[in-house]
């Protein structure tokens, strides 16, 4: 059975796949089922639903959400929520509003340091989801030929205020529990800016937060930390999932086998066959 449990990204969210062309890739490479899960966007769920249903594929109920933990970032991927009682939406509506009234200073800053924007590129940045917009602020202010060799666009944007806005993760967890979902932690090896666990850190993570599990398989974990996950998975009874970080058609899903994922599958109500 060829599985993806995560991670996709739409054109809805900072990928570039549409979930048509996307759901269409899944199904000529014979992929059993998989999860579209893109950043902050649960408002989407019911469109994702609807495409795979027209063409009658299994796609798992899902979102990755932006967090944070003791000021470390960590990407949280929710499985298995309620779309029509979502106690989700609220959570990734105030980080929506946060981020552009981030996005609004900011602009206003570096307009008053003499490097104004036009307010209809702003208004047009401020549409676009909330993960893309920081990035979006930075090419556009490239594009005005804006910064210096010694300060960059990217460093005359920080120093001016711009974040990337995330929720606790605790807040994120708690709502999607009580959505009927599952939190498990995406990427937990991956570094380059978010929290690399090791056994103690997971420890006291979940000392605090009631984390279902983890991404155990993802291509840029070793065979190591592959190892270190599903021992740890396996000794505190965890649920597992498997991702490919697929945003653009060139970075194509991997299959992997159902199996590996087997005690989140099961806890979403599939059976999964040899």
């Amino acid at each position: 059975m060829g599985l993806n449990s995560v991670e996709y990204r739409s054109s809805d969210s900072d990928g570039t796949w549409t979930p048509e062309a996307l759901i269409d890739h899944l199904i000529a490479e014979q992929f059993a089922l998989a999860a579209i899960t893109d950043h902050d966007r649960v408002d989407i769920t019911p469109l994702l639903q609807a495409v795979a249903a027209a063409k009658g594929f299994h796609l798992l109920v899902a979102v990755e959400m932006s967090t944070h933990w003791h000021g470390e970032l960590i990407d949280v991927l929710c499985f298995g929520f309620d779309p029509a009682a979502n106690a989700l939406q609220p959570v990734a509506d105030g980080l929506l509003r946060r981020q552009q009234a981030n996005i609004r200073q900011t602009v206003e800053a570096i307009a008053q340091a003499g490097y104004p924007l036009s307010p209809v590129a702003v208004e047009a940045l401020l549409a676009q989801p909330a993960v893309q917009q920081p990035h979006r602020l930075v090419d556009l202010v490239r594009q005005q030929g804006y910064g210096t060799p010694e300060r960059s666009p990217g460093r005359l944007l920080v120093d001016s205020g711009l974040q990337q806005i995330t929720v606790d993760i605790a807040e994120v967890v708690e709502s999607a529990h009580a959505s009927g979902g599952v939190c498990l932690i995406a990427h937990p090896g991956r570094g380059d800016g978010y929290l690399c666990f090791d056994s103690a850190s997971l420890d006291a993570l979940r000392a605090e937060v009631p984390i279902d599990g983890f991404e155990v398989h993802y291509p840029k974990h070793s065979s190591e930390q592959i190892a270190l996950y599903q021992a740890y998975a396996d000794q505190h009874h965890l649920l597992t999932s498997a991702g490919s970080d697929s945003h653009t058609p060139d970075k194509p899903p991997i299959k992997y086998r159902a199996a590996w994922c087997r005690p989140l599958l099961e806890r979403l109500g599939l059976q999964v066959q040899m």
